[in-house]
């Protein structure tokens, strides 16, 4: 497969929530506990801007009429403090048809590309410690883990540990 991405527009913000949502009936990869919607999700997608933290979304090459097929999104770290805009904190949600398929490491790929144009140094991300997938994902592309806190999220009756993992793209 073949992939490609742009930055979301509003119009996307649609298939984004539903992507979204599709993750957190997983209990996999989000601390949300019921599906969000486009309203409540519209105040974040507004705080992405091109120039500073993006969000794209992807698409299949191969297959147009898939529409967006994932999205990742560049975060601010720690609550938007100035210091700590040196770092980003990424998410990527992908469509359960398309794991696994090697678009989540297309996008991760793209944004360590790109990072560096937005003067951001670091990369982080924080993942459920048995999201195994994600966690390899992220340390194919030379992510260490810097941190690893146990039982700080409860999902009904599940709790989950979670690891933080970082990457410094500047010496």
């Amino acid at each position: 497969m073949r992939f490609n991405h742009r930055d979301a527009a509003e119009g996307d913000l649609p298939r984004i929530v539903e992507i979204y949502n599709a993750a957190v009936a997983t209990r996999e990869c989000s601390c949300d506990l019921e599906p969000t919607t486009v309203e409540q999700r519209h105040a974040s997608f507004i705080r992405h801007t091109p120039d500073h933290r993006p969000l794209w979304v992807a698409f299949d090459a191969d297959a147009a009429s898939a529409g967006v097929i994932g999205y990742l999104g560049f975060f601010h770290f720690m609550n938007e403090r100035p210091g700590y805009f040196i770092t980003a904190d990424l998410a990527i949600y992908l469509d359960p048809r398309y794991q696994k398929q090697g678009l989540g490491t297309y996008l991760l790929g793209q944004a360590i590309a790109h990072a560096p144009r937005l003067g951001i140094e670091v990369l982080t991300a924080t993942i459920f410690a048995s999201n195994t997938g994600s966690i390899r994902l992220f340390e194919n592309h030379a992510f260490e883990r810097w941190g690893y806190m146990p039982r700080v999220a409860r999902l009904e009756s599940l709790e989950r540990d979670l690891v933080l993992v970082g990457r410094r793209l500047t010496p």
